[in-house]
This record gives structure tokens, sequence and C-alpha cells, in this order.
């Protein structure tokens, strides 16, 4: 019989409609490729150089405000423009190109320099969820957007180029390649059960048991069967709804409380900042009910087997298919084993 734990073998990712090569049997190996420099907080609450913080100069002249709570922006070097050619050019059947608009916006969580999301606290992460529903409202009610996609890249090695707790709002004309994917799996599903696909997971994965992080009354971290990521998780919210907006009140808190849990459990992994890549899926924002989508976060993070080695995307990934060594049952117990008090608050 096939053994999950030791042999090679294949998972289906049921959002994406991929596969996802798993080899466990490969945790054995030695390293001696190359060593990542563990990243540390930030040392000071205010960075004179740092273009996030309170007061300080940014790009083009701009100032920042004297801002104490989440403070947001257009970015000065945005990848989509709201203004920029919406031409098409197809000079063959091969050669095609589509001009994309959109709007690109900062997020900075907190004036705090110093800070990361696992150390603002439960009251600064509802002011966090706040905003980022304000924005999706905002964003979204613009007839020229068509997609609000929120994200955060911590750390050096997932291409952050500032230490200062913040994120990203790119908002597009067109769906992107992912949330595209996730629709069309999500409305098949849908369609065929009239159950959204992640309600369905979530509630296989309650009753098994051995992919959970943790929870609390509305949200489940769950460290999803088919992850591709070494200690990739998924935030699922317990009731089903399409987008962030939608959350009540209880559900805004809760949230707050489960990011909070997941990335103090990243930090204390390996008693560093934990670095990672996270954002939201939500429906689009055409104006459709989408009762097939069901709202989660994804978080990607890179670390393998402590905090100075990590994965990386190279050869048989890039050419043939993703491919993980540490089974999701394996790093989901590593993850709830861990405390929920942040490593550098213990006696």
């Amino acid at each position: 019989m096939l053994d999950l734990t030791e042999d090679p073998h294949r998972r289906f990712n049921p959002l994406t409609g991929e596969w996802v090569l798993v080899s466990p049997h490969r945790t054995k190996r030695p390293w001696q490729g190359q060593m990542e420099k563990p990243a540390r907080p930030a040392a000071v609450p205010h960075d004179p150089t740092c273009y996030l913080c309170p007061g300080n100069p940014r790009a083009g002249g701009h100032r920042n405000p004297g801002y104490t709570g989440t403070f947001v922006f257009d970015n000065d070097f945005a990848a989509l423009l709201p203004a920029s050619s919406r031409e098409t050019i197809e000079d063959s059947p091969l050669l095609r190109a589509r001009g994309e608009t959109g709007i690109c916006r900062v997020i900075c969580f907190s004036p705090r320099h110093d800070l990361t999301l696992a150390r603002l606290g439960q009251d600064a992460l509802e002011g966090v969820v706040a905003t980022w529903i304000g924005q999706t409202l905002e964003l979204g009610a613009r007839p020229d957007i068509g997609y609000v996609q929120l994200f955060e890249n911590r750390g050096e090695m997932m291409g952050a180029s500032n230490p200062h707790p913040h994120g990203q709002i790119w908002a597009s004309s067109t769906l992107p390649n992912e949330i595209a994917r996730e629709l069309a799996t999500q409305t098949e599903w849908f369609a065929a059960h009239r159950r959204t696909l992640l309600g369905d997971y979530l509630a296989l994965e309650l009753k098994r048991g051995e992919r959970i992080v943790c929870s609390n009354e509305h949200f489940v971290t769950v460290v999803p069967f088919w992850a591709v990521w070494p200690f990739e998780t998924m935030v699922i919210p317990r009731r089903a709804l399409a987008r962030m907006p939608e959350l009540t009140p209880a559900e805004c808190a809760a949230l707050g409380d489960i990011l909070l849990q997941t990335v103090t459990r990243y930090d204390n992994l390996f008693e560093v900042s934990f670095p990672y890549s996270m954002g939201f899926h939500q429906a689009p924002t055409d104006g459709a009910p989408h009762p097939e989508w069901h709202f989660h976060a994804h978080f990607y993070p890179p670390l393998l087997r402590s905090a100075t080695v990590r994965k990386f995307m190279v050869g048989y990934e890039l050419l043939g298919m993703p491919q993980r060594d540490i089974t999701a049952e394996a790093a989901a117990a590593r993850l709830r084993e861990l405390p929920a008090v942040h490593y550098l608050d213990r006696e």
C-alpha cells in the first residue's frame, strides 16, 4: 500500500487543478547548499531613513503624515497604472498582448518601524483588517477594477524592499491567473454539489485533524493536503463568504486573532522574524454574488529546515511540476505543537 509518510507520490490541488510531487524520504538528505542569514526584528521604533515611517519623505517629493494607526497611499512605483493603454495587439495567434490598467497602493500596518504582524497585537491587527475591508470596498466599487488583491511580502528573501510593517494592494482590471483558476474550480464544484469547495475541504480537515495548525470560533489555519512550500498554510473561515467586506464584526476580530496565532507560530518555529508571502483570495469585484467562492488566505513561507536553509523553486519545479519533501502532516504537527506566545515574550 502507498505510504504517504515514506513513498514518493503526487497530491492533487483542487483549487488550481494541478498536482504536486511529494518526496518525504528526501528529508534525510544532507544540506551543503546556500545558508541564509537569519532575519532579526528592526531595532528602532522610528527610522529617519525609512520612507514608510511617519513624517519621513518618499519619492517624488511626497512626505508621510504623522499617522498613528494604518496609513495607505498610492504606490510611488506602481506596477499598474489607471490611465495606461488598454489596446490589444495580435500580430499573430502566437503574439498577443493586451494593455492592463489598475491601481497599486501600500498599506503601512503601524507607525512602529520595529514591529511585524506577529508583534502588532490584537487591537492593531483589527485595525489592519478594517483597512483591508475599506480598501476592498473603495477599489472594488470602481467600474475599471475587476479584482482586488491584498498581500504582504515579509522579509528580504521574499522580496520585501523595506522592513517596516506593510502590505500592498494591486487592483487590476482583469482577473490574475491564480484567481481565474480558483474561480473555475470553485464554480465547477459548486455546480456539482451546491456547496463551496473549501467548505467541504474544511469539514474534511476538521474531521481528521492531522493538518490543523490552530483555530478559533470563526477561522481555521490548516496546512493544505497539497501544500508546496515547506510550512505553507491556508486560513479558511468556517462560514462560506465571498469577500472580506462580508465579515461580521465578530469575524473581523477572529480574523485578527487567527492571523496573530499563525504568524506567531511561524516566528516561534525557528525563533526569527519569519519570512513569507501572504495574500487573501476573494471573489471578483464584478457585482455578481459568487456563491461558489469561499474567501481564504494563503501563506507561502520559504524556510525549509532552519532559519538558514530555505526552499528554492528551481530545476524540476520550474521545468516539470512543484515538489516538496516535508509532508503536509509533518509540517502541521510542528506548527501545531508550538506555543501561541511569541518567543520574544517568554520569560
